[in-house]
């Protein structure tokens, strides 16, 4: 019965973990009241609260395409057509382009969106109650890294276990099913994360997400959100056209 200490050991872990898991969890879904529920969110806003600072780039990257300033190309290049950025985003991914006036997407994006621009945003929606404070999101992204080392500390108590017990078929499977109720709690903890990550923005406050339901709520005539909300929202996934996703990508 020594392997008994060994599934004690992966409990020990894995409680811990689902602990920090929740505690953050409740942290973040209380971490700011509802303070703007008469706002109504920018495209910028929109896109920091469902895919944070990158996504505003590519909102931006896409507005500039859209109006003919900017050319992208499906191999992954920018080229600037109207050089005059009509606001601090826009100034921003223009102030990263290369003198030559072309430069990867890649290092657009990144560059537009650690910008002071998409800060200050950060900051206002920050202040209005909308967004998920950055210590708050820590702790998320380490609650779900401790989840994900109690799995691997699980397996590798099962395999202590099972090197540690009698070798009869019978011991085997008992050890196996008791290692497997740890297991099943672990991997379920991931998995609900995962849905929820998908589901709602890590970004977006309580509030935050509420506008954003309203936002596309308040849909055009023909029921479809404008392209650009599409994608402040959904991301890159909501880009029709191929050779702008490929661009983007």
């Amino acid at each position: 019965m020594f392997w008994v200490l060994f599934l004690l050991l992966a409990w020990a872990g894995v409680l811990l973990a689902g602990v920090r898991l929740l505690r953050a969890t409740t942290e973040a879904a209380g971490s700011a009241e509802s303070f703007a529920i008469e706002h109504r969110l920018s495209l910028y806003e929109a896109a920091y609260l469902a895919g944070g600072p990158d996504r505003v780039a590519v909102v931006t990257l896409l507005s500039m395409a859209r109006g003919r300033r900017l050319l992208l190309a499906h191999t992954g290049w920018a080229t600037v057509v109207d050089p005059v950025g009509r606001d601090p985003h826009e100034r921003a991914l223009l102030a990263a382009f290369d003198p030559q006036g072309q430069s990867p997407v890649r290092e657009l994006r990144a560059a537009a969106a650690a910008h002071g621009a998409v800060r200050e945003l950060a900051d206002r929606l920050g202040s209005a109650g909308l967004t998920v404070p950055e210590a708050v999101r820590g702790d998320l992204v380490e609650g779900l890294r401790a989840v994900r080392r109690a799995t691997w500390l699980v397996l590798a108590m099962a395999a202590a276990s099972l090197a540690a017990a009698p070798s009869d078929r019978g011991t085997t499977v008992t050890v196996l099913w008791w290692f497997s109720l740890p297991l099943l709690l672990t991997l379920s903890c991931q998995a609900v994360a995962r849905f929820e990550g998908h589901r709602n923005s890590p970004w977006a406050s309580p509030s935050g997400r509420r506008l954003l339901l309203e936002l596309l709520r308040d849909a055009g005539a023909d029921g479809t959100p404008d392209p650009l909300t599409a994608v402040a929202v959904h991301g890159v996934r909501a880009v029709t056209d191929p050779e702008l996703r490929a661009a983007l990508a």
